[in-house]
């Protein structure tokens, strides 16, 4: 046998058989990312196959858990901005490095078996789909798929071409158009994989294939190769790319390049060779991963996310924290969803309300919500009943006094807040974290019916909490860094995105929303029609219309809202633009969804506009252009976002961007207000809001800090990133 000997990203051994085992092994990751260093690696593991007539053929698998992760979105993310000046093409090849390497592999002679131990995503699935046979383990954590469509790009290493060459343009459209993956059992019966394997015994099937009838031609090499199913142009095909365009035009208002380009490498690949299709695809790879939407994409959704996840604002020098008992103080559908997520966890959950009553009934929420799952057969019986058996409801607060970690979810009240806050003090351990979930009331105002204030911190869920992935962390200005460390370490625990945001009136995702929905309403008194507005937003990229969100979060609770903030601050409230319509629909009983009526008549069928809205508020004759109103719906909200920064609010872009998307539902594609107004220009988005004021209103003129920023050349993110933001 003979071995490589360099520390390589990919090992090279041949036995005595003169089979090669190209052992995938990134030294320093715990998983195998595509880089240049691997291209590089993969090149030599090539050259070393097609060069030595000794080998016969090769074996590609994985020395980590899972076979390959795909592209490195790290590395991908900082050398857009190294390589903005660089020539279309110089670009085109470099984009195209990858697509040749695994051509080279298929074309080098040699046959060539992927072992798939694990999960092969991306970059790593095109890299199986490039050898010549591919044997999958048979176990729970393996999976295959291309994935790339969900952070703004397209698989640009020959999947979009490979793919539908081995299983046709319409089987192959949902694992590319929608990022959909397999499990071994679907890719073998869908025929991603030939051949499923123990994992103990996955090498000797990949060996057995080598040594009995190994191939060295893929199908697409050989003369007369078809598609299956048809190319794009046979009549049984063609009908799909009609209804692929309808489909995305319904999902994504075509805000999103990438599955537009995804089609268009499928239609043009399909009629070309595959040297020629291979190049289509990196032309059109290289068009969206220079666009806006995949850079912002993939900075939010991955780069930052990650970072937050990794405790991007833990203070350093603190021991790590676990939460082995938590106190819930308010069984509603909040205290019931985060007892729910914790005790998933592995956490013992103490559930309290004024009455046991209540508490069971906060018990109940995780009862019926895991019921379903075992129902779909995603759990078994056992697994429920040992989740649940870690929830205790009661009305007795002498069972937090060995608590970790306590949080607060009662009704949005300063005085009934500071009533359970003194009854905590009086029994909690002097190192439990005490956090309120607020998604308005200033911490520091809260602290101080707090003995200890600097154990005392904001926690903002997101509703249902068993299932929205972000928590705003809210620092009082007494909030000590081993409490903010131990209430990260929690968010942790409970696999959860944290933002880290500074004490203020609405923090930042309130705000953020509020200033949306705000404005929506407002829009209405001005006479725009609310099915334009509604429909306006949603083509926006918004998940729904504000006037149908403010109905299913109930018009009685933001009256009620309204009123609670104007005499808890009499001296910085400020009426917004929607509350004299809310206070009117109120007056009328119509409350929202709740009671079947708010803005929208509700009943068993759906929702259709109430038709008395426009007694109430005639229509203009002459409406506003609908991409204005679109503009005017993204912008008002990048603007209070701008405002929120310029405030102290936010110590960093990265945390307003993951808020926005992850807990209020601004676009995806957007990447963010700050990604947003990155991807817009800072001198252009300035341009555009003072349009935008000058129809609409003085509240949608650009703040000094974006004006500044504009004039110095200054960005959020990037080599001209303005000083401080992360």
């Amino acid at each position: 046998m003979t071995t490589t000997t360099e520390h390589d990203v990919i090992r090279c051994e041949v036995d005595a058989d003169g089979i090669a085992l190209l052992t995938i092994d990134y030294p320093g990751k715990t998983m195998n990312v595509i880089d240049q260093a691997f291209i590089d690696s993969l090149q030599r593991g090539i050259d070393r196959v097609a060069g030595d007539a000794a080998i016969k053929g090769a074996i590609v698998t994985s020395g980590k858990e899972a076979f390959v992760a795909g592209a490195d979105l790290l590395v991908m993310e900082a050398n857009l901005d190294q390589t903005a000046d660089d020539p279309v093409e110089v670009l085109f090849e470099k984009y195209g490095s990858l697509s040749r390497a695994f051509r080279r592999l298929e074309t080098c002679g040699k046959p060539v078996v992927a072992a798939i131990n694990g999960a092969a995503m991306g970059g790593g699935f095109e890299l199986a789909l490039a050898c010549h046979h591919r044997v999958l383990a048979d176990k729970p954590t393996a999976a295959v798929g291309l994935p790339e469509v969900q952070v703004g790009l397209l698989p640009g290493a020959g999947g979009t071409q490979r793919l539908p060459r081995l299983v046709g343009i319409q089987a192959s459209m949902p694992y590319l158009m929608e990022g959909k993956h397999a499990s071994p059992q679907q890719a073998q019966k869908a025929g991603l994989v030939h051949e499923l394997a123990a994992p103990d015994e996955l090498l000797t099937v990949a060996r057995r294939w080598l040594l009995q009838s190994p191939t060295a031609v893929q199908p697409w090499d050989e003369k007369g190769f078809r598609f299956p199913g048809g190319n794009a142009l046979d009549p049984r095909v063609a009908p799909a790319f009609v209804v692929g365009n309808a489909m995305v035009q319904a999902n994504t208002y075509h805000n999103l390049p990438a599955p537009l380009a995804i089609q268009s490498c499928l239609y043009e690949g399909s009629l070309l060779p595959i040297d020629a299709a291979l190049r289509v695809e990196t032309k059109y790879l290289l068009t969206v991963a220079r666009g806006p939407v995949s850079r912002g994409m993939i900075r939010t959704l991955f780069v930052n996310k990650s970072k937050a996840e990794k405790g991007l604002h833990r203070p350093a020098g603190i021991a790590p924290n676990k939460c082995r008992k938590l106190g819930m103080i308010g069984a509603g559908m909040m205290g019931g969803g985060i007892a729910l997520n914790a005790a998933q966890r592995g956490i013992a959950v103490v559930l309290i309300d004024r009455d046991q009553a209540s508490a069971e009934r906060g018990k109940a929420y995780a009862e019926k919500a895991l019921a379903r799952q075992v129902e779909r057969g995603r759990m078994t019986a056992d697994q429920r009943d040992a989740i649940l058996a870690r929830i205790t409801p009661g009305t007795d607060y002498e069972g937090l006094r060995d608590a970790d970690v306590v949080v607060e979810a009662v009704f949005e009240d300063r005085a009934i807040k500071a009533e359970v806050t003194k009854k905590l003090d009086a029994v909690l351990p002097e190192t439990c974290v005490l956090a309120t979930n607020t998604s308005a009331l200033p911490i520091t105002l809260l602290a101080k019916a707090s003995q200890r204030p600097e154990r005392f911190i904001g926690l903002h869920f997101f509703s249902p909490a068993d299932r929205m992935p972000l928590v705003e962390v809210i620092r009082g200005k007494a909030t000590s860094d081993a409490t903010l460390a131990q209430a990260l370490d929690f968010i942790a625990q409970l696999k959860k995105t944290p933002i880290v945001v500074n004490d203020a009136r609405g923090f930042f995702t309130s705000r953020f929303i509020g200033a949306f929905v705000d404005d929506a309403i407002g829009m209405v008194a001005e006479g725009v029609n609310p099915a334009l507005i509604d429909n306006c937003a949603r083509q926006a990229g918004m998940p729904v219309g504000p006037l149908a969100i403010t109905d299913e979060l109930s018009i009685e609770l933001s009256v009620h809202a309204g009123e609670a903030q104007k005499k808890e601050f009499p001296d910085v409230y400020k009426e917004g633009r929607s509350v004299p319509v809310l206070k009117k629909l109120y007056d009328l009983g119509r409350l929202g969804k709740k009671v079947g009526k708010g803005f929208y008549d509700h009943d068993e069928s759906g929702k259709r506009l109430w038709p008395g809205l426009a007694g109430l508020y005639p229509p203009k004759a002459e409406q506003p252009n609908p991409h204005d109103l679109k503009q005017r719906i993204l912008y008002v909200q990048a603007l209070e976002a701008a405002r929120a920064m310029e405030e102290g609010v936010l110590p960093s872009p990265a945390d307003g961007d993951i808020g926005a998307i992850l807990g209020v539902g601004y676009p995806a594609y957007t990447g963010g207000p700050f990604c947003f107004i990155d991807g817009v220009g800072l001198p252009a988005f300035v341009a555009e809001a003072d349009r935008l004021a000058d129809l609409f209103g003085e509240h949608l003129r650009p703040p000094a800090l974006l004006r500044e920023m504009a004039s110095q050349g200054q960005t959020f993110y990037g080599r001209t990133a303005r000083l401080g933001a992360a």
